[in-house]
């Protein structure tokens, strides 16, 4: 582990809890500027322990209310909460379209709770790139455990998968045949389903629906995902929630399922990363490169399919060169 006189000035900063410190890191790892990574690398071997938990469904099922009031259970059990809502990016300047989720209602004075909302900015599974290192730094900067929301588009951000130890799939009663065309999704990725808005009738029928669904086969370890009903008006059945998540958080360390599903997700993350940094520098290679601005100008002329192209770019990298 980096020794703390070695470590950069901004680590040292978040470690010793500066909140200012803390929110600069996120938005220089965001942004990836300059030194955002030796940050991130300094903190790394500080990271891996606490819960992240995912909290994603479709629109309007009240993730940020549920929010709320997990963030207010967990304060009463003392714990520590960072919380970062990724919203879509909007198409003209990249940012996040719902903005600071003013709808988030901590006190300013809490300094036990720590929000941040970013762009997607096009990702996958509406789940930005540097969402895992924001949560690392939160995790770093002490915060026992992390949310972080998903804006589903109609269907569940499969992606949250690769960042989550645990996942809350969110539903309201009256989804009917949009609960028949995410099943597969849905039971890939919930490690607890919530029917959240409870109060509204249908909400036993969509909760046994999703026991059924459930009942269809184990997952991975043999758990066996909860369905827990919610509400928020008047609030109900949130102590029930987070304990339905802390039993998965322990069954993950009680199986060694943990260790499985952190390499599987570190994994994930380094393919992605390559991916990226080829894939910038072939794009520009492409225009300036006299050899791969060849290759591009035959695909245009139709002699060859993008595809051969890309198999000829790739063979070297599939050949382990």
């Amino acid at each position: 582990m980096t020794g703390p006189a070695r470590l950069p000035a901004s680590a040292r900063a978040i470690l010793e809890g500066d909140r200012r410190a803390l929110a600069r890191a996120i938005s220089e790892a965001e942004d990836d500027r300059p030194g955002a990574a030796a940050v991130a690398r300094a903190l790394y071997a500080r990271t891996g322990k606490v819960p992240i938990v995912g909290i994603t469904g479709p629109l309007g099922v009240g993730k940020s209310s549920l929010i709320n009031l997990l963030v207010n259970r967990l304060r009463e059990l003392d714990r520590t909460v960072g919380i970062i809502a990724v919203d879509p990016s909007s198409p003209y300047t990249g940012g996040s379209v719902l903005g600071d989720r003013i709808r988030f209602e901590r006190s300013a004075t809490d300094a036990g709770v720590f929000f941040r909302s970013m762009a997607s900015r096009g990702e996958a599974g509406g789940v930005a790139a540097a969402t895992r290192e924001a949560a690392r730094l939160m995790e770093a900067a002490g915060f026992d455990v992390i949310l972080v929301e998903t804006v589903g588009s109609g269907q569940v951000d499969v992606a949250i998968r690769n960042i989550a130890t645990s996942s809350v799939v969110v539903l309201v009663p009256h989804l009917g045949d949009e609960v028949q065309t995410l099943k597969a999704g849905l039971f890939e990725i919930a490690d607890v389903f919530c029917v959240n808005k409870a109060d509204l009738p249908g909400a036993d029928l969509a909760r046994r629906d999703l026991r059924e669904l459930v009942g269809l086969g184990a997952r991975a370890g043999g758990w066996s995902a909860p369905v827990v009903a919610t509400s928020t008006q008047p609030p109900s059945g949130i102590e029930e929630l987070w304990n339905a998540v802390d039993a998965h958080e322990q069954f993950l360390d009680k199986t060694g399922q943990r260790e499985v599903d952190e390499r599987r997700r570190l994994s994930v993350e380094i393919v992605e990363r390559v991916r990226g940094e080829v894939g910038r520098a072939l794009s520009q290679r492409l225009e300036h490169d006299p050899e791969l601005k060849g290759l591009l100008d035959r695909v245009v002329a139709r002699s060859i399919d993008p595809r051969t192209a890309a198999d000829r770019l790739a063979r070297p990298v599939a050949r382990g060169r």
